[in-house]
């Protein structure tokens, strides 16, 4: 590649217009994640209204179905409106897509449930939900883009990371709507009819970043080209079907983008599932902890964008995906010692073994949730990872019925497929109490055990374990502003104008829709699968590792691009 210039340019103030541009992308940003993640929020309520039909279990993996298929759609949505938004410009293209994530929203707050329109209920969400992910798949490139091309040569890390914040805002104020409506209601109230205010309350939040879009002038570098004719007329196949664009595009998703993805879903929302599902943690106290984290750690998308502008994008970005996986294990075992240090005392001193028949034991992974095992093997362990037991799996007796040893004692496990259909409900019953029952008795915490962190009061918040637990989800939300805070300026600098929009949209949006998004589903499954509660963290270290190498070795450096001359 080469640029009309390259080396230190120097950056000047930023005029009070570009300043409002900055601001009105990321307030109209910031908007559209809170409709995003308001979904996920919610998933437990949706389930119960629009998948009643099915069991409590399975209508909640339905949910959380619907909730992956917007990110299973974002990339989609990043072909979409990025070619839009090289043909037509910045400006009206991520208006439209505001207009399709917010209306989404509000129809998801309007709609009847399954038991008022029946089947068509969950098809319609199904759709809104795609709907929300194709714009998203617009939105990022398109706020990205505008930002960094109104920005000053220089001082494109500090300006772009304002973008950055907004993700991390968006969850902050999902949470913080979704609390206060429910403290307000009661949880009763809330489950009937509450959990719609939220999403209703959009509209609101629509109609100011609609009229805040409005006020903005479409970006120079895009006016300029415009000018000059030199737009592309097929941004798609320009910029994915020549090797030397898709090459960029392929080292962008592999050499930045896949590692920062599952560093910031590590984070934030494996964090939040980790509080919950392996610490028993209560819904309520685990998503205070992690508002008070990202208030407290926010500030540094800001710190390390400015940062970038300095010492360069990689070093920023590379340095963050090597410290995250150096120091994951320590972190996430702190958060055992204080989160529930009943817990953390009975992963030492309790021996659990899984006792069985080789040839009986499948695999577990299970990331939709709705696979029924039948084997005694398959079970035992089934049954072990919902309990947050870190075990081992022993060959045991071929043809014997699998066994749960617990500090020596014997728990036996059935076949399900042998017994009569009838009876697989009470035996199943009966199989979890006796292994819950046995798992108490050696030292293992009930789910609602004193000793796991709790929030019921405002003093609760300066307990000496509640301090520690936030100050551990601050240290992983620096390391979420560490490699994303500069990587929208490293998108958008490593592809020319003429197809910057397309270019930067698809892997940015299959890094975090894909590697990242699915991240909790594929990290418990390997915990499940293994026996150990801390396994499922070499998928984010294997990932950030390996973006660390390809980013090193083959990734340019591109903090002193200027946007308004740089082609190929």
């Amino acid at each position: 590649m080469t640029m009309a210039k390259e080396g230190v340019v120097a950056a000047r103030p930023m005029t009070r217009e570009e300043k409002k541009v900055i601001l009105a992308s990321s307030l109209g940003t910031v908007f559209e994640w809170y409709d995003f993640y308001l979904y996920g929020s919610l998933a437990v309520m949706i389930g119960a209204q629009f998948f009643s039909s099915f069991p409590e279990a399975t209508r909640n993996i339905f949910a959380l179905l619907a909730f992956a298929a917007g990110f299973l759609v974002r990339p989609f949505g990043a072909l979409v409106f990025g070619r839009l938004g090289d043909l037509v410009g910045r400006k009206y293209t991520f208006l439209v897509t505001i207009l399709i994530m917010g209306l989404s929203t509000f129809l998801v707050g309007l709609l009847p449930n399954y038991a008022t329109i029946g089947v068509a209920a969950p098809i319609i969400l199904i759709a809104l939900r795609m709907l929300q992910g194709l714009a998203l798949g617009g939105e990022y490139g398109g706020a990205a883009t505008y930002v960094a091309e109104h920005a000053p040569n220089g001082r494109r890390g500090f300006y772009t990371a304002f973008i950055q914040t907004t993700a991390t805002l968006g969850l902050f104020l999902s949470l913080v709507v979704i609390l206060t409506v429910r403290l307000t209601l009661g949880e009763e109230a809330f489950m009937a009819w509450g959990w719609r205010i939220p999403f209703l309350l959009s509209v609101v939040l629509l109609g100011i970043s609609v009229w805040i879009r409005l006020q903005m002038q479409e970006s120079p570098a895009f006016k300029k080209m415009k000018e000059e004719g030199t737009h592309s007329k097929a941004p798609l196949s320009e910029a994915f079907g020549q090797w030397k664009n898709a090459k960029i595009a392929l080292l962008a998703l592999f050499g930045l983008v896949a590692g920062q993805a599952v560093v910031w879903y590590t984070g934030q929302f494996y964090a939040l599932f980790f509080l919950q599902s392996i610490l028993k943690i209560d819904l309520f106290t685990a998503n205070v902890l992690i508002a008070l984290s990202l208030i407290l750690g926010t500030g540094g998308f800001l710190f390390f964008g400015s940062l970038s502008d300095k010492i360069g994008r990689k070093p920023v970005i590379l340095a963050g995906c090597v410290i995250a996986a150096l120091t994951y294990f320590p972190l996430f075992g702190a958060l055992v010692d204080y989160g529930n240090p009943k817990l953390s005392r009975a992963l030492e001193d309790v021996s659990v073994q899984v006792v069985s028949d080789p040839a009986d034991c499948g695999s577990l992974f299970n990331p939709t949730g709705t696979r029924k095992f039948t084997s005694s093997c398959d079970l035992a362990r089934d049954v072990l990872a919902k309990a947050a037991v870190r075990y081992e799996t022993v060959a045991g007796p071929a043809g014997q019925p699998a066994q749960i040893m617990i500090n020596g004692t014997p728990v036996v496990s059935y076949d399900a497929a042998a017994i009569p259909a009838e009876t697989v409900k009470d035996t199943q019953a009966a199989f979890s109490k006796a292994v819950s029952g046995a798992l108490v008795a050696a030292g293992y915490p009930t789910a609602g055990d004193e000793e796991i962190a709790k929030i019921d009061s405002f003093g609760d918040l300066f307990t000496g374990n509640i301090v520690m637990i936030v100050l551990v989800l601050t240290i992983l939300v620096l390391y979420v502003t560490m490699v994303y805070g500069p990587i929208a300026a490293a998108l958008v600098e490593l592809f020319p104008t003429r197809i910057r929009y397309t270019s930067m949209s698809l892997p940015y949006h299959i890094g975090n829709g894909w590697f990242g998004g699915l991240l909790p589903a594929i990290s418990f499954a390997m915990v499940a699968q293994t026996g150990d509660i801390f396994y499922g963290l070499w998928y984010p270290i294997v990932i950030a590792l390996a973006t660390a190498v390809i980013g090193f070795f083959f990734v340019p450096e591109t903090k002193h691009r200027d946007l308004n001359t740089y082609d190929h």
